[in-house]
């Protein structure tokens, strides 16, 4: 089975609750902590090829609404989107997961059951 990897900051309820699932489901998969091993721009812009900047970015998260209005309107694309979330890792939408040449975004049971415990069963 190809490998699946998490995405997230520990301290995350949704990362948590989705870290719980997993391991409820007896599905091994990497954790991959933002805040202590970072994120490139290489799997930042891969991920919005795939998802879409609107998915990836969040804006209705507490970092993006504590930004200043002038500096979310400089945030017009992916180059400076990429950027912000290089310096700013908690307005990823979380969890994100990656299996093969597939992104999941946000926590979803019923995607997870149909997806993974199918895969599982390959």
């Amino acid at each position: 089975m190809k490998k699946i990897i998490v995405y997230g900051i520990p301290n995350c309820d949704t990362i948590k609750k989705t870290l719980a699932w997993f391991k409820k489901n007896n599905i091994n998969i990497e954790f991959h902590d933002y805040k202590t091993a970072g994120i490139t721009k290489e799997k930042l812009a891969g991920w919005i090829k795939k998802a879409g900047l609107d998915i990836i970015l969040n804006k209705r998260s507490i970092t993006w609404r504590e930004l200043p209005v002038k500096e979310q309107q400089k945030i017009n694309g992916p180059i400076p989107a990429i950027r912000l979330m290089m310096e700013n890792t908690s307005i990823i939408k979380r969890p994100l997961i990656e299996y093969g040449d597939k992104v999941f975004v946000g926590y979803d049971e019923a995607a997870y059951l149909n997806y993974f415990l199918n895969q599982e069963k390959k």
